[in-house]
């Protein structure tokens, strides 16, 4: 399954990383793609909620938006 977030206050590199280890702790085979500059971040092959997605990566500090 793709799924697509928005999210805001990713500035680095490191904002990145964060977001990317804390959906891989919450499903190790989901593949991550991230572009900062338009505050996506795509998740495929993930079998979690997105919900669950969503709040991996604003218990990392971001903003999801619906």
């Amino acid at each position: 399954m793709n799924q697509t977030f928005t999210v805001t206050g990713m500035t680095c590199g490191h904002c990145e990383a964060a977001i990317r280890r804390a959906l891989a702790q919450l499903d190790p085979a989901a593949q991550v793609q991230i572009d900062r500059s338009q505050n996506r971040v795509d998740v495929a092959g993930s079998q979690q909620p997105r919900e669950a997605l969503a709040a991996a990566i604003r218990d990392e500090g971001y903003e999801v938006n619906p």
